[in-house]
């Protein structure tokens, strides 16, 4: 197992457990299928005046905490409706699972504290994510 599949079945792990997480999930590809990846989201946050709060989800230091209000004002109320019709849950509980979700998801995409390499390690999450045939 390569160093990139160990670290993406951390980040998958962590994320669901033993369990799947369709919220989780959907984070994921959320996440990869921003304009500019994780970098775009991270971007998105320093746009919206929470730099501070991303950037230590990215940095190796402790993770700051953010609000469910704070979520759907950065990615917009129709993409926390959209995620949570994906996971069947309502909107204001995906609102509040996003905001225990994200800075995970972010912190483990970017374990040595940097944005740019995490693109393949989000493939390989997201590879783990998909049902076997």
């Amino acid at each position: 197992m390569s160093m990139l599949e160990d670290i993406a079945g951390k980040v998958v792990t962590s994320f669901l457990g033993s369990s799947s997480s369709p919220l989780a999930h959907s984070a994921l590809q959320m996440i990869q299928n921003q304009p500019g990846g994780l970098a775009g989201m991270v971007e998105s946050f320093h746009q919206k005046g929470l730099g501070d709060v991303v950037s230590s989800w990215v940095s190796t230091g402790q993770n700051l905490p953010i609000s469910a209000d704070q979520i759907s004002n950065v990615l917009g109320s129709d993409q926390v409706k959209a995620l949570a019709a994906k996971a069947g849950i309502s909107p204001d509980a995906a609102g509040s699972q996003l905001a225990s979700l994200l800075p995970s998801i972010i912190d483990q995409l970017t374990p040595h504290g940097q944005v740019g390499e995490s693109g393949g390690l989000l493939s390989a999450a997201l590879s783990m994510l998909k049902p076997s045939a």
